[in-house]
Formats: structure tokens, C-alpha cells, sequence
């Protein structure tokens, strides 16, 4: 997609609630980093939907148990987010600066290709 000029970044912060479920598969046209802020941990699953498997990170606090506080998105990924509690409080910063015409969403249902996972 062709970029117009505009920022070099942006940031936003919003609440995922756990009973909305799954958000949407999209992706952007430019990097995105997601911060975790408050509230349960929450799954960020990234597909190349090229066929390899959909990679699942849990972002939250603790982080010997794994949880990570920031998860890079790389441009042209397509990604999903989903709430493990009541509530998440995210963030995410987009560089350069989120564009709406740089964004594909998908409808509701809509999966990348998978993976055959070993049994």
C-alpha cells in the first residue's frame, strides 16, 4: 500500500473486555508494538497466513511465568486479540503513524490458513 506523508508515530491506549471474545483479523501497513498496562493477561495470536502456524503470545506482567509486557507486530502480519479475564488494558504504538486506508480488516469467522500442527 502507498503511504501519504503524515506522523511518524502514534500511540493509543483502549480496554478489551473478556466478553466481547476474539477481536477481528487485520493487520496494518506499518509496525505496531502492543503494551500491556492492567488486567488480565491477554493472547496476541500473529499470522503470516502463508500457511505456517499462527503464533500465540500472552502478554500480562508476569513474567517468569512467561507473560510478556510488549509484543512487536511486524507490518503486513495479520493479528487478533483476545482478553483471558474480565478486562485487559492495552496500548499500542504504530510507527510510522496509523493510517486507516493502511488497514485491512477482516469479517467475523474469517481464520488465516493453517498450519498441520504434529500430533
Amino acid at each position: 500500500m502507498d503511504r501519504k506523508p503524515g506522523s511518524i508515530s502514534t500511540a493509543i491506549y483502549y480496554l478489551l473486555e473478556g466478553s466481547a471474545g476474539q477481536s477481528l483479523w487485520h493487520k496494518l501497513d506499518a509496525a505496531e508494538v502492543w503494551h500491556y498496562y492492567a488486567g488480565a493477561p491477554l493472547v496476541l495470536s500473529l499470522s503470516k497466513n502463508d500457511g505456517s502456524c499462527t503464533r500465540d503470545h500472552v502478554m500480562g506482567n508476569d513474567l517468569f511465568g512467561g507473560q510478556r509486557p510488549q509484543v512487536v507486530v511486524a507490518a503486513e502480519e495479520w493479528q487478533s486479540a483476545r482478553s483471558l479475564g474480565d478486562w485487559t488494558l492495552v496500548g499500542t504504538t504504530v510507527a510510522p503513524g496509523f493510517d486507516p486506508a493502511g488497514q485491512v480488516l477482516k469479517p467475523e469467522g474469517w481464520k488465516p490458513k493453517s498450519c498441520k500442527r504434529p500430533h
